[in-house]
């Protein structure tokens, strides 16, 4: 029988989490959720082992002892996911900026035809909500860089609402994932994409949060710049 993971980072994201997973598993799809936290001060973990008394047997909690990045957080959550043979898995925020109602028709396409299906913001036009205009355009702008430089064909690189068949996560070195921000979402994308992978962007919106901080920073800002010509200038390494 096939099985479906929904992998959602977070630190300080007690104000949505227990929000996010209801309203996953009010989808009534067939699917169980790990949580990977990161020692969150704001009582997010604690939060979780709540709710695990609710989802027995549907609902994880993996705890982290540092916070290390999104990237991370991910990899820690994908080791986990392929030990437990699951079939599908997907990357979600916890702040509803990814609608769970997306997961059913991405679920429908992962089964169909395609390696990975990612949950695109620009693929039908612009389509995010509540995003200050300088957001926007960053987002926006960096795109277009990413497709400049890779030449892959996404108009969405850097999202972060992505589905898996498991063969891809097992086709990449986990253990050599060098990104941890936005640059990690490009790497996943282009590692796939070199793979030969079936790629493919399902039309979403995509809406800012309302509750808690973003975890943006220059930082991730600038890793991805650089990021992407590291990946352009490796890409006979990811074959």
């Amino acid at each position: 029988m096939e099985q479906t993971l929904i992998i959602i980072p977070t630190f300080n994201e007690a104000e949505n989490i227990e929000a996010i997973i209801s309203a996953i598993f009010t989808t009534n799809l067939d699917i169980n959720v790990l949580v990977v936290d990161d020692e969150s001060p704001d009582g997010t973990g604690p939060l979780v082992l709540d709710l695990m008394t609710i989802y027995r047997q549907k609902l994880f909690l993996e705890s982290r002892s540092e916070k290390s990045g999104l990237g991370a957080a991910y990899v820690h959550g994908f080791k986990w996911a392929l030990r437990r043979k699951y079939d599908y898995i997907f990357e979600m925020d916890a702040d509803f900026s990814h609608n769970p109602s997306e997961l059913k028709p991405m679920l429908a396409l992962l089964k169909a035809n395609f390696d990975m299906v990612i949950g695109s913001r620009y693929v039908n036009g612009i389509n995010v909500v509540n995003w200050p205009l300088n957001r926007i355009l960053l987002s926006y702008f960096a795109s277009m860089y990413v497709q400049l430089i890779t030449a892959m064909p996404l108009k969405d690189p850097t999202a972060g609402y992505i589905g898996y068949k498991r063969t891809v996560l097992e086709s990449i070195a986990l253990d050599d994932i060098k990104f941890v921000g936005y640059a990690f979402q490009i790497e996943l994308k282009y590692k796939a994409w070199i793979k030969k992978f079936k790629l493919f962007e399902h039309p979403i919106i995509f809406k800012n949060r309302a509750l808690g901080k973003s975890k943006m920073s220059s930082n991730i800002i600038w890793e991805a710049f650089y990021g992407v010509l590291f990946l352009r200038l490796n890409k006979q390494r990811f074959k």
